[in-house]
């Protein structure tokens, strides 16, 4: 899955995959780091799940956008990650909106599709 979103976002000319994580807890360790302009976190993610990775990266990062990406979206996953300040959720069945939403984050919106 790693691989398949890199390809997707490096296929747009300007961006560039900063770093990646097996886990949350790694998430959270490398963010600081890399210096992302985005980050994407999967909702489903061993050691520490993606709402919970979100959590932390907001104190240390919190103007960086967060798009989260998990196979089931729903209304109260969306208030959760609204809650934590996340900006933007795409369904993995859709990840042709990966890009758009990444475009809106960048441009300082909000991605949550209905």
């Amino acid at each position: 899955m790693r691989r398949s979103l890199q390809v997707l976002l490096e296929g747009h000319k300007q961006w560039k995959v900063c770093d990646e994580a097996a886990n949350g807890r790694e998430a959270v360790e490398k963010v600081e780091q890399a210096s992302p302009d985005v980050i994407i976190l999967d909702f489903r993610m061993p050691e520490m799940n993606g709402l919970d990775a979100a959590r932390e990266i907001k104190q240390r990062l919190p103007l960086v956008p967060i798009l989260m990406v998990t196979m089931h979206v729903s209304s109260q996953l969306t208030e959760e990650a609204r809650k934590i300040g996340i900006s933007g959720m795409c369904s993995k069945a859709e990840m042709h909106c990966l890009v758009q939403a990444v475009e809106t984050l960048l441009n300082h919106g909000t991605y949550f599709r209905d």
